[in-house]
């Protein structure tokens, strides 16, 4: 085998290689433009030794380091280290999440009913005391005044709506 058949080769699969590490080991370009100079070196060895195999080194090295990027790069998003590193959260945290999501719901909800006072005006938006606690609240219908009585009717993520009693 002719060397510069065989180094030309030697330096295309090395750049591809070089690609793949890129995935692993971030190193922001310096490994890609390494790769890109390895490949480049490798297809002028490649037109040295024959323009058919220098033309097929480069139409190899246009598909295949792009492709075998990706390619990696959709493998290690797979990983626990990838979904980490790409700061997409684990399936303990969706899961605890989701748990915490519903425990809000189920104390919004178990909210609607309670009676309070109203401690601020309400015009519409206003304070009002529910069981002790000072929550912002939302009157149901226009105006109500400082020290009314209201009741709970609906409780959304941001707001809390109040009718007068």
């Amino acid at each position: 085998m002719d060397p510069m058949l065989m180094w030309g080769l030697v330096l295309l699969v090395a750049a591809i290689l070089l690609i793949a590490l890129e995935v692993f080991v971030p190193s922001a370009g310096a490994i890609t433009l390494t790769a890109a100079a390895v490949a480049i070196a490798g297809i002028v060895m490649l037109f040295r030794y024959d323009v058919a195999w220098g033309f097929g080194g480069a139409l190899s090295a246009l598909i295949l380091m792009p492709s075998v990027f990706f390619g990696i790069f959709q493998f290690w998003m797979g990983t626990k280290a990838g979904r980490r590193a790409m700061g997409v959260p684990s399936e303990e945290e969706v899961e605890a999440r989701r748990l915490k999501e519903l425990e809000q719901k189920r104390a919004r909800d178990a909210m609607i009913g309670i009676e309070g006072l109203v401690l601020t005006d309400l015009r519409p938006v206003g304070v009002v005391e529910l069981e002790g606690r000072r929550v912002d609240a939302l009157a149901e219908n226009g105006f109500i005044a400082a020290g009314a009585r209201v009741k709970v009717v609906a409780v959304d993520v941001t707001e809390v709506k109040v009718r007068q009693i």
